[in-house]
């Protein structure tokens, strides 16, 4: 699946069109701890977060995630707008809560690319 064919999964408004939507999703992951994406989540995944911070993008960045999807209709800051541009990194904000996303996602053929978490 592409980001453009997850757009309309999600029913996402994307934030900042001027980046590519052909990246292609190997997976993805819910998540609010960003130490967790960085512990867990493998390359070429989609993030799903109700965080909204500019860390969200610097994570994504080191963990290699493809495309960053906002649940329940939340936006961040143009700060982190502008550095997602800039890294080239779709931000997209849906109506729906994680739960529902992760299972509309997953029944479209999207599976999970995160691993377990050693203690």
């Amino acid at each position: 699946m592409n980001v453009q064919q997850l757009v309309e999964i999600v029913q996402g408004q994307v934030l900042n069109p001027q980046v590519s939507l052909r990246h292609e999703l190997k997976g993805g992951c819910g998540a609010d701890l960003m130490s967790d994406v960085l512990a867990s989540v493998k390359p070429d995944a989609v993030l799903l977060t109700g965080l909204c911070n500019i860390q969200v993008v610097r994570t994504a960045q080191m963990a290699d995630v493809r495309a960053i999807v906002f649940v329940r209709g939340k936006k961040p800051t143009a700060e982190t707008i502008a550095l997602a541009t800039q890294e080239g990194i779709p931000l997209i904000s849906s109506p729906f809560g994680m739960f529902e996303l992760c299972g509309r996602l997953y029944q479209a053929g999207l599976h999970s690319l995160e691993e377990p978490v050693s203690s």
